[in-house]
């Protein structure tokens, strides 16, 4: 597979405890999401792929140090992964340290029609702050837009602004940066001043609630590819829209 097939999910959410309820929600809600999806296969460390008849007690028992271990749907076709991580207070926002929830999928028209419900059930099953969906070839580039003069110097590609390292943004309700669809929890939304009737009339034709009370939001109608001047000038354009996000506001 390469980077221009898979689509990629990452949502921001508070650290897991040992076994957290959130652990199987992420999991049940994704598969909610996609029919026909189930993720009862672990991978070994030789690469095997080995079934878990018990996958809920499994993963249930495996998590902790704020993570969980990565569960896929065994198929070496059509991969369907997912797994959490804990980023350490001292590289999140707020110094608060968070679960990282990661999941990748192929990018063909059935993963495009149920994209936006995966990442709700993945992102409310994990209580998260906010996340995206994007495509792989899109992300790689929007990844780069973080820069630091230290520790991370560069220009940023395509003209994109500059986004700060996470542990330079103040508070984890605040985005890192934009994808092609986007989750805002309730208190993200509020953060960057989302929605304005006014202002945001593009935005809320392509978004919805959700059930706690955020927010997706996609930014074009098609997956985002920035090769295609019209997505590259909506992702311009919501950057200019929420200076908030990568923690670009004046303090």
């Amino acid at each position: 597979m390469t980077t221009q097939s898979t689509l990629g999910i990452i949502v921001y959410a508070p650290t897991l405890l040992a076994r957290d309820e959130r652990t199987l929600a992420v999991v049940h809600g994704m598969e909610r999401a996609f029919p026909g999806l189930r993720l009862a296969w672990k991978v070994s460390e030789e690469g095997r792929l080995i079934a878990l008849p018990q996958r809920d007690m499994w993963l249930s028992e495996g998590t902790g140090d704020g993570g969980f271990p990565l569960v896929c749907n065994g198929d070496e076709s059509y991969p369907v992964t997912i797994y959490g991580l804990q980023t350490p207070a001292r590289r999140a926002p707020g110094r608060q340290p968070l679960l990282d929830v990661h999941a990748e999928l192929p990018l063909d028209e059935a993963v495009i029609a149920v994209a936006a419900e995966v990442l709700v059930g993945v992102a409310e099953g994990a209580s998260a702050f906010w996340g995206h969906a994007t495509p792989s070839s899109a992300g790689v580039e929007i990844a780069r837009q973080t820069r630091d003069p230290v520790h991370k110097p560069g220009i940023p590609p395509r003209g994109l602004p500059a986004l700060k390292l996470p542990e330079k943004i103040r508070a984890p309700e605040i985005p890192h940066r934009l994808g092609w669809l986007n989750y805002w929890s309730a208190a993200a939304a509020e953060a960057i001043g989302f929605p304005d009737p006014t202002r945001d009339v593009d935005l809320l034709s392509r978004a919805r609630r959700t059930e706690s009370g955020g927010w997706v939001v996609q930014l074009t109608d098609a997956p985002l590819d920035l090769d295609n001047p019209a997505h590259l000038d909506a992702l311009q354009r919501a950057y200019e829209r929420f200076p908030e996000i990568g923690g670009r506001a004046a303090p």
